[in-house]
């Protein structure tokens, strides 16, 4: 039986393989118990734009990283951040993370301030 870290990279290989045949950017994420990350990363593996609950000014509105909150913040300010770099239409590559809670909480809040995914 495989252990929950394995079965998360295996699901995020398939995700992986999926969005670099489309050859576009993708919205990247990543969660750990403390803070949430997103990347819009182009399909030459630069780093286009990232926000996560890390940087200071977004530190300054939360009192936790952790929660659904702080993945709607950071999924506004990583649609903006984007959008001022010139990128509106991304694939979402969600890291193996299930869809819900703070996952679907930074998709929707991107979508909303303007991402097309």
């Amino acid at each position: 039986m495989k252990d929950k870290a394995a079965s998360r990279k295996r699901r995020a290989g398939r995700i992986r393989r999926r969005i670099q045949g489309l050859g576009v950017e993708r919205l990247c994420i990543h969660r750990t118990p403390r803070h949430t990350y997103a990347q819009v990363i182009g399909p030459d593996s630069r780093v286009i734009a990232s926000a996560s609950t890390v940087e200071p000014e977004v530190r300054a509105e939360l009192k936790s990283g952790g929660n659904v909150n702080a993945a709607q913040l950071v999924g506004r300010r990583i649609a903006q951040k984007a959008k001022a770099a010139g990128v509106v239409k991304v694939a979402f590559d969600r890291s193996g993370f299930l869809y819900h809670g703070r996952v679907k909480a930074l998709a929707e809040a991107a979508r909303e301030a303007g991402l097309e995914f």
